[in-house]
């Protein structure tokens, strides 16, 4: 039967377990069930949208994520054990949800939403392997986020995780690094929109200002200034024209040059030569 293209992916997974789910579910499974649900919509899902990841799939007492970043899966998972930490402070040791939580990288199969892979499958065993309230990562992850996020991280050395042909060095962050991890705390729904609204506003608030400022400067530049003016024309003092000064015609020119003339009658019908071109000199 012909198949389409596989769609593979580069992504950073996370798995995540819940310690001891049985026995949290043999005595109060309602309970149970109600805190979980609780850790979900107001911590877990939260966390993993701020970090620009996705939830795949939840298993009951498991989650896988997949998220584009590295940094962010890390950064979020963190997160996690951090909110978790801070949740069960008043909580009974025997009632605690905790978790374990498995970090990988690698390229996955991407099919009708769910992954699969061995980036999958490596990501769930380092999860078996991880303290409860803590996270292994696997090398690869490790040297991603190695100078990038600042927690003290153990080498486990290589460990030979179930159903992985070779074996994994993991690197380990210990519950207690995770607790005192200092996450940015999440927006609630109407502070993010409250937020966004305060950004809109001062941003418009200052788009006014500065058309105001404007306006004011150009009410106050004269309207002569802003007019194109002509180049001036350069001004001929009086004193650099020469001038020319013509002796009066004499009637013996007249005889001498009478081309030079042209005669007209005048008002009282005589004649009268008139020069045609003066003579100057």
């Amino acid at each position: 039967m012909a198949t389409g293209p596989i769609e593979r992916h580069l992504a950073a997974i996370v798995a995540a377990d819940v310690v001891g789910y049985s026995r949290l579910m043999g005595a109060d499974e309602k309970g149970t069930l109600s805190a979980l649900k609780a850790h979900r919509t107001q911590l877990i899902d939260p966390l993993v949208a701020a970090h620009k990841g996705r939830l795949v799939k939840a298993m009951g007492d498991g989650l896988l994520l997949s998220f584009p970043s590295v940094v962010e899966a890390v950064s979020c998972a963190l997160a996690m054990q951090h909110g978790m930490a801070k949740r069960n402070q008043e909580v009974p040791a025997d009632r605690r949800i905790e978790f374990r939580i498995g970090v990988n990288i690698g390229d996955v199969i991407i099919e009708k939403g769910d992954v699969f892979g061995d980036g999958v499958n490596i990501a769930a065993r380092l999860e078996q392997i991880a303290p409860p309230g803590g996270i292994c990562l696997s090398e690869d992850v490790y040297r991603q986020i190695r100078g990038k996020l600042e927690i003290p991280v153990a080498d486990a050395g290589e460990q030979n995780l179930k159903n992985i042909s070779s074996p994994i060095r993991v690197y380990r962050i210990e519950q207690s690094v995770a607790a005192a991890f200092d996450a940015p705390p999440l927006l609630t729904e109407p502070q993010a929109r409250w937020r966004g609204r305060a950004v809109a506003g001062t941003v418009a608030a200052a788009v006014v200002l500065i058309a105001a400022v404007l306006g004011f400067a150009l009410m106050r530049t004269p309207t002569d200034a802003l007019r194109p003016t002509a180049p001036a024309k350069p001004a001929i003092a009086a004193s650099t024209m020469p001038i020319v000064r013509c002796p009066a015609v004499r009637q013996s020119d007249r005889r001498r040059d009478p081309g030079l003339f042209r005669r007209r009658r005048n008002r009282g019908g005589h004649q009268r030569a008139w020069p045609l071109q003066t003579r100057c000199g």
